[in-house]
């Protein structure tokens, strides 16, 4: 396939995350459209990495992935502390974490 069909992909997948972010209200699922933009965002460094015949974009999203794997555990334990605390995890609704 070529690399254009990659990227349009990828950014079809980014801006349903985007979407996803802005629209809904629940944090799970605010959690998951921002693992779908990590995703859409590896999926280019992949395709970017197999055009240029370079290992950096495959390495580059391991990193990715590390990093929004400890952004799910802390954004999860934040969330349940929070459900345990009030019952109700709304975002609009969410301002106990003020300073």
């Amino acid at each position: 396939m070529p690399l254009p069909a990659y990227l349009v992909m990828s950014a079809i997948l980014f801006t349903v995350g985007v979407v996803g972010v802005l629209v809904r209200r629940n944090p799970l699922i605010i959690f998951m459209s921002i693992e779908l933009m990590l995703n859409a965002v590896n999926l280019s460094f992949v395709a970017f990495s197999t055009f240029l015949d370079s290992a950096d974009g495959q390495m580059f999203v391991f990193i990715v992935l590390t990093v929004a794997a400890a952004e799910v555990v802390v954004g999860l334990a934040i969330i349940v502390s929070i459900f345990r605390s009030r019952r109700n995890i709304d975002v609009d609704e969410m301002n106990i974490l003020r300073g």
